[in-house]
């Protein structure tokens, strides 16, 4: 079965085309299922969109889950659309977004660490001036980040969970490997998954998140994983798929998994 739960579209700022567009890529390039998961509005914030090029406004929520429900309803016998959402975490913020979300009828919830200390993990110039430890605090102050969104309860799956590299791909060599190897136990004990984002490709690391080395320790580690374009525009839809499943056997994996109705099913590789 061929899946993509990792989509945006037009209402988050930074992308193009509307959600029936990467539906119709979805089934022009052979899916089964296709997820959309466009950025959460900013719920804490006292603006409706404080930043209207990186995330939806609070009062698009509404009519974004009702156009993904009338599209899988519309679909229906031709692709299944499931209704999901990428979700920033702020752990200070965090009953804000619980709040939001209560009675939506999600099939998956994307947790997604974009800012560490206030700065974007993909702002190139945070690591200017910074010394090796000071490199090393940065990092695991990232996953400090992740393993409290595994632990949050909030979500089913974690998103890019190295994508500090997008833009620094000197990232992976900082030496924190102990704090990745807990935060991959966390993430394994707290029954999450974490998604192989091929958006990485289009960055300057032009690699996949997570790298092999991640994946071949959270096999290790018990982790599931799931698959997600994280397409900004329609033709990236499914984009890799062949490619990660043979890697996904080569290093191992039997199988991988997607969410309906917030329940994990699971797909033979």
């Amino acid at each position: 079965m061929k899946f993509d739960l990792h989509t945006h579209h037009v209402r988050c700022g930074h992308a193009n085309g509307t959600i029936e567009d990467y539906i119709i890529a979805g089934i022009d390039t052979g899916l089964q299922v296709i997820g959309i998961s466009d950025h959460s509005p900013y719920f804490y914030h006292k603006e409706d969109q404080p930043s209207p090029g990186i995330a939806m406004a609070r009062s698009d929520f509404a009519g974004y889950v009702e156009e993904v429900l009338r599209l899988k309803a519309k679909y229906e016998g031709k692709i299944e659309v499931l209704l999901g959402m990428e979700s920033d975490f702020f752990p200070e913020y965090a009953d804000s977004y619980r709040k939001a979300y209560e009675g939506v009828p999600f099939d998956y919830l994307i947790g997604s660490v974009h800012q560490v200390s206030g700065v974007s993990i993909f702002n190139r110039n945070r690591w200017k001036g910074l010394n090796e430890k000071q490199h090393v605090v940065v990092k695991k102050s990232y996953y400090d980040l992740i393993q409290q969104s595994a632990r949050s309860g909030m979500f089913d799956i974690l998103g890019h969970i190295d994508a500090m590299k997008g833009y620094y791909p000197a990232f992976s060599g900082i030496p924190a490997h102990e704090h990745v190897d807990e935060t991959l136990r966390v993430i394994a004990e707290s029954g999450v998954s974490i998604e192989i984002n091929t958006s990485g490709s289009t960055k300057d690391v032009g690699g996949w998140y997570p790298s092999d080395d991640i994946l071949e320790r959270a096999l290790h580690f018990g982790v599931n994983v799931t698959f997600g374009s994280d397409a900004h525009v329609p033709s990236r839809v499914g984009d890799e798929w062949e490619l990660v499943r043979k890697r996904l056997k080569e290093i191992g994996f039997s199988q991988w998994v997607f969410y309906r109705k917030r329940q994990q099913v699971i797909v033979p590789l």
